[in-house]
């Protein structure tokens, strides 16, 4: 398989493509203006403390408080390891105290921020725990016991021996040498040092420390992961990454190109077009199946259809075909979409057990390439596959495109009918509450157009009903939805 990311930089938005065997399978956006907050380190003060909730809403300069949780504030364990002893909220944090938090999700909706009294901060090996208690993990990716036992013994060597900070070691840092460690430790205490000394002087809801720019950041986690090339369209970013990318991620640096082809960059592979199609409720599949989507606030519904396939062999088989095209296909939408939450997958309902498992198999094979967290249930007795994919950032679709104001949201309008039988409710009730010599009906082409013809006969009725003569005027910019009666 091969691995290739393409980088659209302007001073306005960083967009990155991740494109696999010529196939988009992921997209992130950041925007100068709306800049991704997760990982970025606030001096907080909170603002109320919920022992209900076991949580508190802390201020942290955005337009929400955001959300802190108990599980989320570091609190030393008790010996016997009873989580029961474990300190009430109330006891550890008080209204108008400051705090140092980090944020893991970015606000989402109407959510405000979800926030960490545990801080991590990454580098390319390791992840700093400053309240660590000098633990130290190490990914599960790393299988080679004797790996790990190395990496742990190298770590407790190189480390400062008066700080008791904690560290996870990457996938990353399988092999390297205590030169590259002990380096990475050096550059982690300094940023901790520099965070310590802007809390001292920082006012609360001041953000003190903050996340590598996207194209950097997206250097940084993918070392690892074989890539073939990574373009960069802008020249200056491209100078910048480089220097960047030799510095810190050296193995990086030689797959780094700046692309000045005449085409958009994104245009290759034909993402333009696939950025607009992950947009759309329906997705088809190659054999004439397709997927719908449907993203609510609490979760994500994903319906399987045949469509028009219709198979060669007998419907079971036909169904079994388009369920394990879909497993495939729901995954890379998830991915380029960045659904998260619970996702619920209505498959074809499948009679053959073997079936069932193979589709979940399908599925949680195409989710192994998934950087997110995933977790999969096996079917319920309605037949629906229910999963959970972590999410920390926004969707695609709320990144680009907000509720439609036509409908709020809804997908769907009220018939011009409808609003008919509206306004002659609405009539009769200005009727009887002012004593109008007329009434004025203003209201959309379509709604107008329906009184004059279809409606005619009803609003005639209505007008000898009231004893109040009804005028009409058409407003070009009501929506269909949209109408006033006014008492002239």
């Amino acid at each position: 398989m091969t691995t290739e990311v393409l980088m659209n930089v302007t001073p306005q938005e960083s967009r990155v493509a991740v494109v696999e065997n010529g196939v988009l399978q992921e997209l992130i956006i950041e925007r100068s203006r709306k800049r991704g907050l997760v990982g970025s380190i606030y001096k907080g003060k909170v603002c109320r403390v919920m022992p209900g909730m076991e949580a508190a809403f802390v201020e942290i300069g955005l337009e929400r408080a955001a959300f802190l949780h108990a599980s989320d504030i570091f609190q030393p364990r008790p010996e016997n390891g009873d989580k029961s002893e474990i300190l009430p909220i109330n006891s550890v944090l008080h209204e108008g105290q400051h705090i140092l938090v980090q944020v893991v999700k970015d606000p989402l909706g109407t959510k405000g921020a979800r926030l960490t009294a545990q801080i991590t901060i990454p580098s390319l090996y390791l992840v700093l725990m400053p309240n660590g208690a000098g633990t130290i993990g190490v990914s599960t990716r790393i299988e080679d016991e004797e790996e790990r036992s190395r990496l742990r013994q190298q770590v407790m060597k190189l480390r400062d021996p008066d700080q008791q900070h904690g560290y996870i070691l990457r996938t990353v840092a399988e092999g390297v040498s205590d030169e590259e460690m002990l380096t990475d430790i050096q550059y982690l205490n300094r940023q901790w040092e520099k965070i310590l000394e802007r809390e001292k002087t920082s006012k609360p809801g001041t953000c003190i420390y903050g996340d590598l720019p996207l194209v950097k950041r997206v250097l940084r986690d993918m070392v690892g992961v074989e890539i073939e090339r990574i373009s960069i369209d802008s020249r200056e970013t491209y100078k910048d990454v480089k220097e960047f990318a030799e510095a810190m991620v050296p193995e990086m640096a030689d797959r780094l190109v700046h692309y000045n082809g005449e085409r958009p960059i994104l245009d290759l592979y034909g993402v333009e077009d696939e950025i607009e199609k992950a947009l759309q409720r329906k997705v088809v599949l190659k054999s004439g199946g397709h997927l719908v989507f449907d993203q609510t606030e609490s979760m994500t519904t994903i319906d399987v259809n045949t469509g028009g396939f219709v198979g060669h062999r007998n419907l079971e088989e036909t169904i079994f075909k388009t369920n394990l095209e879909a497993a495939q296909s729901i995954v890379r939408q998830l991915r380029l979409r960045n659904l998260g939450g619970i996702i619920i997958i209505d498959f074809i309902d499948m009679n053959d057990p073997e079936h069932r498992r193979q589709v979940l198999r399908a599925l949680g094979k195409a989710l192994e390439k998934d950087h997110a967290k995933s977790q999969i249930c096996d079917v319920s007795p309605l037949g629906l596959v229910e999963m959970t994919r972590k999410r920390t950032r926004e969707s695609l679709e709320h990144v680009l495109c907000e509720p439609c104001p036509t409908c709020t949201g809804r997908g769907y309008l009220k018939t011009a009918e409808t609003v008919c039988y509206e306004l002659f409710r609405e009539i009769l009730r200005e009727s009887r509450q002012y004593d109008a010599r007329e009434l004025l009906v203003l209201a959309s082409p379509d709604v107008v157009d329906l009184l004059l013809d279809e409606e005619s006969s009803s609003l005639a009725e209505l007008q000898d009903f009231i004893g109040v003569p009804i005028k009409y005027q058409v407003e070009s910019e009501y929506m269909q939805e949209q109408f006033d009666v006014v008492p002239v």
